[in-house]
């Protein structure tokens, strides 16, 4: 008899559209079904998984790599090491970082046997970010690829633009792939019978636009010119100092910093402060609490071009309490 295969949704979508805001409505929500997650960042230093609500027992990181590149083994070894414990779940959730081509991530699907007979990949959600869609669009190939392959889209953060710019982009998301269901969101709010168990992923239609897609090897590459610099610190950091300095760098270097986000210890506060920023936007609030004993330390990860690291180091350390 054939064995339950467990379906895999994977959400991608470009830095800071609001996949982790996603991952943790799924995470939050009354559903009775319990997921492994598996979180893919760009950098050296992961940050997402301290955004990810539950993130005790069931999230994995794979870090310093792209999840169609580098990593892709690792999402292979992950995979199979839940599969021997797959009665613990009822599906395994993807989160890809912001710059990956999630066609290799499909392929790994199909083309690993111990993967395929195993899992089956129910959709492919991307997250679209209203506000910058079209500019990221310019920045490479990613933004396209990440809509191109998508079985369901959340055309997010509408709040942030007009109806005729919100039409704009819409239109170019229904130019690279017109059979994708679209919902409009905000805060990434959507009813998650909408992304879940849609059994949405069609290979055929992906073969129609990408034949070889089960044959070739994967081509992607990332601009060489964007990376990931992230810093540590162990003195809290001065809340006031922070978001002076930040608001300073993201007006002026905004446009080559595509991402930038952090969890900051302040200074007898019991609660992470979280820090959001794309482009020249920025956000923080309250996280979750520091447990006891917990060593409070600050993490800031930058992803962009033309990075000055050791500018962004002295700028962070000036916002740290003395000593």
């Amino acid at each position: 008899m054939a064995q339950a295969q467990v379906p895999v949704t994977v959400l991608t979508g470009y830095l800071g559209a609001g996949k982790t805001t996603l991952l943790n409505r799924i995470l939050s929500e009354q559903h009775g079904k319990k997921y492994a997650v598996i979180v893919n960042e760009f950098g050296e230093l992961g940050v997402d998984n301290d955004l990810v609500v539950n993130a005790d027992e069931e999230v994995f990181e794979m870090n310093n790599g792209c999840i169609c590149c580098t990593v892709r083994g690792d999402l292979i070894r992950i995979i199979e090491g839940l599969m021997k414990r797959k009665d613990k779940f009822d599906g395994i959730l993807v989160e890809t970082t912001g710059l990956a081509d999630p066609g290799p991530v499909a392929q790994t699907f199909f083309t690993d046997d111990d993967v395929k007979a195993r899992t089956r990949l129910d959709a492919i959600v991307t997250v679209v970010d209203a506000k910058h869609f079209l500019g990221q669009l310019e920045q490479g190939n990613e933004a396209e690829e990440q809509v191109a392959f998508a079985d369901v889209i959340l055309l997010n953060k509408t709040d942030l633009v007009s109806a005729d710019e919100l039409a704009k982009v819409e239109g170019r998301i229904k130019a690279i792939n017109p059979y994708a269901r679209v919902h409009k969101t905000e805060k990434s709010r959507v009813e998650l019978e909408a992304i879940l168990d849609k059994g949405a992923f069609d290979l055929k239609r992906i073969l129609e636009f990408e034949p070889d897609f089960l044959e070739h090897g994967h081509d992607h590459d990332h601009e060489e010119e964007v990376k990931s610099l992230s810093f540590t610190a162990d003195r809290p950091v001065d809340p006031d100092k922070f978001q002076k300095w930040m608001g300073a760098l993201l007006q002026i270097k905004g446009p080559d910093i595509f991402r930038s986000k952090g969890i900051l210890a302040i200074d007898g506060a019991p609660r992470r402060y979280v820090f959001q920023g794309v482009h020249m936007m920025m956000d923080a609030d309250w996280g979750q609490p520091w447990k006891a004993g917990e060593t409070r330390a600050s993490k800031l990860v930058f992803i962009g071009r033309n990075l000055d690291g050791e500018n962004l180091k002295r700028g962070f350390q000036d916002c740290l309490k003395q000593a």
